[in-house]
């Protein structure tokens, strides 16, 4: 049964994806590339919603088939994917660094700072 799905889906995909390269777009579809301009592939107007029509129709098949693949393959599961693993336990409070304290700088350190490198060569 999943045989017959999945080579329904694989066509129904095939089809959706020429329908949609066949159709018009606001420059020139794949209609350009067969030697004419977008609408003369298939005529005038009337053929663009025979082609949308047959896109509607290969995208509801591609839906009906991904659904029932999915369905049949994963089966409906009613717990969590993450119900196997273990809830890591919080690290204790004596673990974590303490939080920085404001030192004033040293005096000389500043006097240094000040004082260009020429200074201090001599």
């Amino acid at each position: 049964m999943n045989t017959i799905v999945v080579v329904i889906h694989v066509l129904a995909v095939v089809v959706l994806v020429l329908t949609v390269l066949l159709q018009a777009g606001k420059g020139a579809g794949m209609g350009a590339a067969f030697g004419g301009s977008s609408g003369s592939v298939f005529g005038a107007r009337g053929p663009a919603t025979l082609i949308g029509k047959i896109t509607c129709a290969a995208a509801v098949i591609f839906m009906c088939t991904s659904m029932f693949l999915a369905i049949s393959q994963g089966g409906l599961k009613t717990e969590s994917v993450m119900s196997g693993y273990a809830v890591p336990e919080a690290a204790p409070a004596g673990d974590l660094p303490a939080p920085p304290v404001d030192q004033p700088a040293p005096a000389d350190q500043g006097a240094a700072a000040e004082s260009g490198p020429m200074d201090q060569a001599e």
